[in-house]
């Protein structure tokens, strides 16, 4: 079909003035390259519309519904490898794409089934790289990213530990209310945090469930594990807070000023690491009247946002960049860099982060954790990119914007998970409730530059 910003794929046929079927290939393009893979599908050129890159619905057509529906599916698997590997900072050469691609239109196939959890967790780590994300975030057709299959492994090993102390082998079978009151015991002994349990009971049941829809077992316990989660003490900046970082003078080092200038670019969009980090060029356009705006889908959710572009640093930043924000560095090394960036912009209020950790409330230090009276932790150090997100919303939320806009620009369906990344404290709580009580609320859009 016509390439589009949205596709990197168009199909033609080999021979489009043939009298006798022809093959369809598929030309890949990324980065002014161009690869070409076979289909392994033909058909007559007489049945072929090249507009829509698609087999014609006409009566004689042959396979017409199974061969659109292959070149649709692949179509979207090969836009998904090449948008994953940009995400994933992965240089785009023909090599490393076509052996994506070739990955996925060839699977290997495995040689014997898994017969308990950890041979399953394992096959199941080792297909994830030609793997769509399953469940409601399926629709993105995405492949699973590298960061979570990091935390799959991370699990898998937890996994290992434990079935070296539990007297039950891990077969499928055994997956139950006995399994899951072991396993709890066992992380919580191992002074984790409620928050990190609950992230390895989270992905066990996400394995049975994947191992139950490829038919390996029917036993359905898991359904019933509980997810003790406790919520998260996270921090925003302040409006004032963001400034003071986008006014430091970071000339002398282009690491740490790439990075600042893409935090920023997040506490005032609202994006997450993965959106802002592989931001396009095609992605920025304007209205009728010339307004410019955001309009890109979401990688973690596959949902569209369109957020106006109002605040002046970014449209400063991307006057600076002509359009081409830096390409990102790892999420960990940016966070790295971002404690580093606060820690020269002086973001040094003193911090209470309590935590559960082995079943006991602990304080946040910035030696680790501590059980008695504490003073807790220096602000920068708890910044991460995912702050930037968490201070876009929280200062649209102390504006006065309604959470239902906001809502549209984070791209958050559910009110009830928006309504985590609202962090302010009492006290700013009833500084708002003054503010709306004495008819003193903020007007929306006016930003401070």
């Amino acid at each position: 079909m016509p390439r589009t910003a949205d596709t990197p794929v168009t199909y033609l046929l080999r021979d489009p003035k043939a009298k006798t079927p022809t093959p369809i290939n598929a030309a890949i393009r990324f980065e002014n390259q161009r690869i070409n893979i076979g289909t392994g599908f033909k058909v007559l050129p007489a049945h072929w519309n090249s507009k829509t890159g698609r087999v014609k619905n006409v009566v004689d057509a042959i396979d017409k519904d199974a061969i659109n529906k292959y070149l649709k599916n692949t179509e979207e698997a090969i836009t998904a490898i090449i948008t994953d590997l940009k995400a994933d900072l992965i240089p785009l050469t023909k090599e490393k794409v076509k052996e994506r691609v070739d990955a996925y239109l060839n699977p290997v196939e495995e040689a014997e089934k898994p017969k308990t959890l950890l041979d399953f967790v394992q096959w199941y780590i080792d297909t994830c790289p030609t793997r769509l994300v399953r469940g409601s975030k399926a629709r993105t057709g995405r492949f699973i990213s590298p960061d979570t299959i990091r935390r799959y492994k991370t699990t898998l090993n937890g996994l290992e530990a434990f079935a070296q102390t539990y007297p039950r082998s891990l077969v499928f079978e055994n997956i139950d209310s006995h399994f899951y009151k072991a396993f709890t015991q066992w992380l919580t002994a191992r002074n984790y945090a409620t928050n990190n349990v609950s992230k390895y009971i989270e992905n066990v049941k996400g394995f049975m469930s994947a191992a139950v829809d490829e038919g390996f077992t029917t036993n359905l316990a898991f359904r019933k594990f509980a997810n003790l989660r406790e919520e998260a003490e996270n921090i925003y900046l302040t409006e004032t807070e963001l400034q003071r970082i986008y006014e430091l003078d970071l000339s002398k080092t282009p690491r740490l000023e790439k990075v600042r200038d893409l935090f920023i670019f997040a506490a005032w969009t609202g994006l997450r690491f993965s959106d802002f980090s592989t931001l396009q060029p095609e992605h920025i356009k304007k209205d009728e009247d010339g307004n410019a705006y955001l309009d890109l889908r979401q990688r973690k959710t596959g949902g569209r946002v369109q957020i106006p572009i109002v605040h002046e640093a970014i449209t400063q930043l991307l006057a600076k960049y002509n359009n081409h924000l830096p390409t990102g560095i790892s999420n960990q090394r940016t966070n790295d860099y971002l404690k580093e960036i606060c820690q020269a912009a002086e973001i040094n209020d003193r911090i209470l982060k309590h935590v559960t950790k082995g079943g006991k409330q602990v304080v946040r230090t910035s030696d680790g954790y501590s059980k008695g009276i504490s003073s807790g932790i220096e602000k920068w150090q708890l910044v991460t990119t995912h702050t930037g997100r968490r201070s876009f919303a929280t200062n649209m939320f102390k504006r006065g914007m309604p959470t239902v806009l906001i809502m549209k620009l984070t791209g958050h369906k559910k009110e009830s998970e928006f309504l985590k990344y609202i962090k302010i404290d009492a006290a700013e709580t009833l500084d708002l409730m003054r503010q709306y009580l004495g008819g003193k609320k903020n007007i929306v859009g006016q930003f401070p530059s």
